[in-house]
């Protein structure tokens, strides 16, 4: 069996370019470090952003509508930093900056220790930071070797 090791990108269609370029550097770049390039892909104008782990794709949309949630497809993408003093940080250079992200707050009903902010990008897609949790950091480091054994979700 082949193991998957990471997300290694995610296309996001949008509607308008330089809109969502304008908050994607706030997010990505001016928050999370992110660093970005531009390629063509089939006469398209594509923006890329990317770290050490993935890569984040902007790509124009060549249909119109609006993303709904709860409509099949992606509901929403969340990105995960290493500690809930770093999601109170985004959530507050966010807010500086203008993006309405939601106050960082714990969420114990997903894990004791789960903190996020959640907001959207101009396309109404839906987007949350939170913390690597206790739960995500014994499921890395101590992996069964067996597809039998209990495993926290």
């Amino acid at each position: 069996m082949v193991e998957v090791t990471g997300i290694d990108h995610l296309y996001i269609s949008v509607s308008d370019l330089p809109l969502s370029e304008a908050f994607y550097d706030q997010l990505l770049i001016n928050t999370l470090g992110f660093r970005k390039s531009r390629f063509s892909l089939a006469g398209a104008a594509h923006i890329q952003y990317f770290n050490r782990h993935f890569g984040f794709v902007l790509r124009p949309a060549t249909s119109a509508g609006s993303h709904d949630p709860y409509a099949p497809g992606l509901q929403h993408f969340c990105l995960r930093v290493e500690s809930i003093a770093d999601v109170h940080a985004v959530a507050e250079q966010l807010r500086s900056a203008g993006i309405a992200a939601s106050p960082a707050q714990l969420y114990p009903q997903y894990a004791p220790d789960y903190c996020a902010t959640h907001f959207c990008d101009p396309d109404g897609i839906r987007l949350e930071v939170s913390n690597y949790r206790q739960e995500r950091r014994e499921r890395h480091d101590h992996w069964p070797p067996s597809q039998t054994e209990n495993i926290p979700t």
